[in-house]
This record gives structure tokens, C-alpha cells and sequence, in this order.
């Protein structure tokens, strides 16, 4: 019935010897199930314009697991789709029994629950429902609000991680119909609606502490060349994207956890290395983005993880995720760099220790300092998350802020504003304030959703002041270093000059704007 592809990987760097079983679908056999998430990239204006697409990770476990349990599978990649009518073309080419909506918990993109991909995934669901799908969801928005989903023509929403439910769900959906069928009610993490209509939700399931245990990413299922060359065309490289671990321990107050909540789970380093070989043999990247919460909370598993790359001889640059306080342990910064980091990204929040408080992030201003410094020592670069609007910031908390962006100079910045999602601590102490209206529509939106210091209008002017700052110190630095090596100037940075300049020209004004905002 199903052709079998093996995979072996090479037992190097003292790896584990890890075999992949691709199943390949006879052309004339039904699809048994087609996943898909609703995360589109051209539904996101901002990052479309970024073009740095991922492929769907977590949706691409659940694949590889289905397979796993003897499933036919299908992918539909939403983040390369023009819009839900190539859900619909995929549902009427696989002509599947099941639609699953998984949504890739590892992309922040995803934990956010855009408004705009809500209304994606609801459609997408009517047109599964339409074909004589049997449809089944899962993902941080679905687990937040389950019922929305299921009154859109869901059969079952899967609360929180999906690995190890979904094959039960679908197991038992399989019965149905046989004169033995199951009761959904026995199977632990998800919701669904009874005859009465009324929302059942089951028993919490524990999350996977094994994780080697898992197989795989399905990673046949990309369309490798297109993101290649999407990469390519954009960016001169190619970056694929790893997950080491799921979860995350610490209690930053407006962190949503829906998914894993406090616990928090390791690869092997020997693991991770094997699917680095893997990668690198079969799909040759420039560049990884460790998706982590939070990459390397034990330096021994960093040191380790080095150790392996080097016996290996596999050298990816890589992004990652890390806390200030945790890379200031003698031995990890030096074992991100031997690794092969190229850049660090750090939640440094705020400037001001009142805020950082405030949001219980555990970690404190002169941490964010000494770590940017030594990690630039050690030839690793670093990028912030800054956030504003938090309950409590002043004017004089948010310059803190910008001197502390001035001061360090990292090499990138992200810039948000306070967020409340459900789960967290910051949306009880202000659900009260909510509107009708609870979540963004894109991720640009930076509408302040709870009566925070500032309005709107506000914040969205003080991203455009802090990035035209930004930018034209980071292009006076840079030319500044090409005035001294010549071989710097390039036409990148003859087109950031001219950028700079205007940025500095109508820095005034932004300035006055956003005082008179502020007054407002």
C-alpha cells in the first residue's frame, strides 16, 4: 500500500545512528490527511515585506508522527500560499478524509492569534467541512478559544500540544461508523461539542518530556527549492529553522504558555546534531534559526552540543533565543560562539529595572549590558526585544529605554507593545480594560488593546522615532568604519546612507509628533 524511503544518518560526532522512514503515497490512493496551518505570510504586511519565511515546524512533528502511526499525509504549506483558495485546491487534489489545522506552536507568529489568521483558519474549516472533511484543529489560538472553532465546524480541538493527541483523536474519529466506536471523552487534552451542542473539554494531557522519542520533522514534505530561493533572492542565503526544546520555565508575566505552560524539555544534543547532518547532507542551508523560547537554559548541554558540531565538522551559522542572566555563566557565551552563533536575540524588554520588575522578568538592566558586551567580544552579535506600554511606564521609563539602545547598539531590534493574551498574569490584571476587540490583526498592529499609559496612536509613532534613531546611528557607524576600510562601502550601504539621512532629517519632526501624542 505505501512505499518506504530510508534515511540513514551518518553515526558521527558520537550521534546517535537515527533511521528516517519516508512514506511515499502511490499516485492513485487517497490522501488520509492533509495538514495544513493558517499562518499566511501575505496576510502579514510587515513580514511580507521581509520575505523570511519558515516552514511550519510543529505542523510538520505532526506529520511526520501521523506517518509514524500509518497515515497517508499530505502538507499544505499556508506561509509560501497566496490565500485560502489554495486550501482548497489542496483539499480537492488530496481529497482527504481529515483536516488537520496545526498550527506551528514553535513561531511566535502563531502564539500571537492574529486576528487575520482566525479568520483564515475559520474559513479554512468551512472548506474542509464543505468537501466532507472531518476536521480537527490545534494551536495556541484554538486552545485559548476553543469553542470558536468548533461552532465553525471543527470536530475536535486539541488543547495544548498536539503530538501525542492527535493520533488518538484520530483513532478514535476512525471507529466512528465501524459499530465500535470509541468515546472521545477518554482521550486526555482536547475539546469537542456534544449532542447537545454544549463544549466538552477532557482530562489535561501531560506534555512529552522525551523528546528524541519524536521523529523527525516531515522535511520531504517542503517545498525546499521555492524557500531556497526565496532565501536566495532576498537575503543571499538560505535559512532553515531547528527546534532544541519545548517550553520554557520562567514566569515573565505577559509570556502566553497555552501550549506548554511552565514545563520545560531538552533534546539531546546528540539528537539535534543529527538532524544538523541531516540537514546539512540533504537540504545544504546557509543559516538555521533555532526557534527555542529559550536555547541552552544548562551550559553543560551548549558545551556538549559545541563538542558534537566540532567532532562533527559541522559548522551553520545560527540565530537563537537566550536570556541576559543565563548567558553570563562563564561558559556560554564561548560555546554559543564555538557553535557557530552569528547573532543572539535577547529579551531585554525595557531600559528601566522599575518595568523589568514589574513584569517579573527576572533579570536586570546591567545584565542586558555586560551580556551585549561580551558577546560582541566574543564575535557574536545581538539583538534586542524591546517592549512598551507596559502598565506603569512614564515618559522617563521609555527614554531609559531608547538610552539603553543608544548606549549598546545592538545589531538588530524588535519593537512591540504590551500584549495581553489569556493565560498570562498581565491579562488578569487587565481584562477589565479590554474591549470588544482582544487581539491584533497583523503583527504591525500595535493597537494598545487595555487602557495603558499611552494610546495607540502613541506607540505606533514612538516604533517609528525609535527605528529612524536606530537606523541612521547604525548607518553613521558603519561609515564611519568604511572611512577607515574602504572595502566596506558598498552599494548596501550607499542606500542606507541615503535612507539615514532622511531619517535624520525628519527626526524632529517624529520627535514633536509623538510629544504631541503623548500630551494627547
Amino acid at each position: 500500500m505505501r512505499q518506504g524511503v530510508t534515511l540513514g544518518l551518518r553515526n558521527g560526532a558520537g550521534c546517535a545512528s537515527i533511521v528516517l522512514t519516508y512514506f511515499m503515497c502511490e499516485p492513485f490512493l487517497m490522501t488520509d490527511i492533509l495538514l495544513g496551518q493558517s499562518y499566511y505570510l501575505r496576510f502579514d504586511p510587515k513580514l511580507y515585506e521581509a520575505m523570511q519565511p519558515y516552514p511550519p515546524l510543529g505542523t510538520l512533528y505532526a506529520a511526520s508522527v501521523m506517518r509514524g502511526a500509518g497515515y497517508r499525509v499530505a502538507l499544505f504549506d499556508a506561509m509560501l500560499a497566496e490565500g485560502t483558495h489554495e486550501w482548497e485546491a489542496a483539499l480537492d487534489q488530496h481529497k482527504p478524509r481529515y483536516a488537520v489545522i496545526y498550527e506551528d506552536s514553535f513561531n511566535y507568529l502563531s502564539k500571537m492569534s492574529l486576528l487575520r489568521m482566525r479568520e483564515a483558519a475559520l474559513a479554512m474549516i468551512g472548506a474542509a467541512t464543505a468537501r466532507g472533511c472531518t476536521v480537527v484543529v490545534c494551536g495556541s489560538d484554538a486552545t485559548d478559544h476553543p469553542e470558536a472553532y468548533l461552532r465553525a465546524g471543527a470536530e475536535v480541538a486539541i488543547i495544548g500540544e498536539g503530538d501525542a493527541a492527535l493520533p488518538e483523536v484520530i483513532h478514535v474519529l476512525e471507529s466512528v461508523g465501524t459499530g465500535h466506536a470509541l468515546p472521545l471523552q477518554n482521550v486526555a487534552g482536547i475539546a469537542y461539542l456534544n449532542e447537545a451542542k454544549d463544549i466538552v473539554r477532557t482530562l489535561p494531557r501531560p506534555v512529552i518530556a522525551a523528546l528524541d522519542s519524536l521523529p523527525f520533522p516531515a522535511w520531504d514534505l517542503v517545498d525546499r527549492d521555492k524557500y531556497a530561493r526565496i532565501w536566495r533572492e532576498h537575503h543571499g542565503y538560505y535559512s532553515m529553522n531547528l527546534v532544541t526544546t519545548r517550553g520554557c520555565p520562567f514566569h515573565c508575566n505577559w509570556c502566553a504558555k497555552p501550549i506548554w505552560g511552565q514545563r520545560y524539555n531538552v533534546r539531546s544534543a546528540e539528537n539535534v546534531v543529527a538532524e544538523m547532518i541531516w540537514l546539512e547532507e540533504h537540504f545544504a542551508p546557509d543559516h538555521i534559526w533555532f526557534m527555542d523560547d529559550i536555547m541552552g537554559i544548562q551550559d553543560r548541554w551548549i558545551e556538549r552540543f559545541a563538542d558534537l558540531l566540532d567532532e562533527a565538522s559541522v559548522r551553520i551559522p545560527f540565530k537563537s533565543l537566550n536570556r541576559v542572566d543565563l548567558l553570563l555563566r562563564g561558559r556560554t557565551i564561548p560555546a554559543l560562539a564555538r557553535a557557530g552563533a552569528k547573532i543572539v536575540w535577547v529579551g531585554a524588554e525595557s531600559g528601566s529595572q522599575k518595568i523589568l520588575d514589574a513584569m517579573e522578568k527576572g533579570t536586570r538592566v546591567e545584565q542586558i549590558y555586560e551580556a551585549t558586551r561580551q558577546l560582541h567580544a566574543h564575535g557574536v552579535k545581538v539583538a534586542f526585544f524591546l517592549q512598551f506600554g507596559y502598565p506603569g511606564e512614564t515618559r522617563e521609563d521609555i527614554e531609559l529605554t531608547l538610552k539603553m539602545v543608544r548606549d549598546l547598539m545592538p545589531d538588530d531590534i524588535g519593537i512591540s507593545v504590551s500584549y495581553p493574551l489569556p493565560g498570562t498574569k498581565f491579562y488578569e490584571n487587565v481584562k477589565h480594560e479590554l474591549g470588544e476587540r482582544a487581539n491584533w490583526i497583523d503583527s504591525a498592529d500595535l493597537a494598545m488593546l487595555y487602557q495603558g499609559p499611552f494610546g495607540t496612536p502613541f506607540y505606533r509613532q514612538l516604533h517609528t522615532v525609535v527605528h529612524k534613531e536606530y537606523r541612521a546611528r547604525k548607518t553613521a557607524a558603519a561609515l564611519r568604519a568604511a572611512l577607515r576600510d574602504p572595502r566596506q562601502l558598498r552599494p548596501a550601504l550607499i542606500r542606507q546612507t541615503a535612507a539615514a539621512l532622511y531619517h535624520t532629517l525628519t527626526m524632529g519632526r517624529a520627535r514633536a509628533e509623538l510629544d504631541r501624542l503623548a500630551k494627547a
